[in-house]
């Protein structure tokens, strides 16, 4: 039986989830041939060859008695064989993070609080009454055609390169289609402009991938988006949701009801041998 979060009183819970709702979204859509999935005792890892941080994750799950640099240099010269350009490092909220911080810095790692801002909604208070575009309709993604309008909408959205959207179809092909994902692709007049989706894990209602094409913005389709998911988790009982957010998507999260919890605290590897 799942663990729901209820409220959002207790700061440490709500930063635990986060935490572990982005970590376990990267390993169900592990379930792609081509994703490099390797769980360890001390460092666990989702890796693919899209040439962005947030698609490439380790997580520190332990630190090991001994031998700490030899599991990080390892770890790395895998990466460097797979001619991977970036890599985010996570280490999870029971790890002392004093104890690991120094490997991972002497290994050529940085350590960022910008990566995102940290926010969570009590979804029994989230703003409902929002102006949306005449014309707009939220739609859920259950067949494969609906996913490549997806993929391409959230490819612009993002500057995502079109080399690269055959990869995105094929990890979440694999996933989006049940629980805990949810989909959703935004038509104005019929016309895909944007994206949002919903992952249930840990508790909580993850929302991500909201993006809009760059003449749907400033419309409140971003916020239409993110309400459909936030009123789908509550249908099924969930109390809390959680997000990462831009400075600029951050502003519309505030006015729907959400609320800021500080930065995600990562670490960043890139491999200075290849491009990008």
């Amino acid at each position: 039986m799942k663990t729901i979060l209820r409220d959002l009183s207790a700061d440490r819970l709500v930063k635990k989830a986060i935490k572990e709702n982005w970590e376990n979204y990267h390993y169900c859509l592990g379930r792609c041939p081509s994703v490099e999935l390797s769980v360890g005792r001390y460092l666990t890892w989702f890796i693919t060859n899209v040439p962005d941080h947030f698609m490439n994750l380790v997580v520190c799950t332990q630190v090991p008695p001994q031998g700490a640099d030899a599991h990080i240099e390892h770890a790395l010269d895998h990466f460097r064989s797979l001619r991977i350009q970036k890599v985010t490092w996570l280490v999870k909220e029971d790890v002392p993070e004093a104890e690991i911080r120094e490997y991972l810095l002497s290994h050529g790692l940085t350590r960022t609080e910008s990566f995102g801002a940290e926010m969570a909604a009590d979804l029994s208070s989230i703003a409902e009454d929002r102006s949306t575009p005449a014309g707009l309709k939220i739609v859920r993604v259950e067949d494969p055609g609906t996913l490549q309008e997806w993929i391409r909408t959230a490819s612009i959205g993002f500057k995502v390169p079109a080399e690269y959207e055959s990869v995105w179809y094929e990890f979440f092909a694999e996933a989006v289609f049940e629980q805990p994902f949810w989909t959703y692709l935004a038509l104005l007049d019929n016309r895909p402009v944007g994206t949002s989706q919903l992952f249930l894990s840990a508790g909580v209602a993850g929302i991500y991938n909201v993006t809009c094409m760059p003449e749907a913005r400033g419309q409140g389709v971003g916020a239409a988006l993110t309400l459909a998911a936030l009123q789908d988790a509550r249908a099924i009982g969930y109390r809390v949701a959680i997000l990462q957010a831009s400075e600029m998507g951050a502003r519309v999260y505030r006015r729907l009801g959400f609320q800021d919890f500080g930065h995600l605290s990562v670490y960043l590897w890139k491999n200075d041998a290849e491009p990008g």
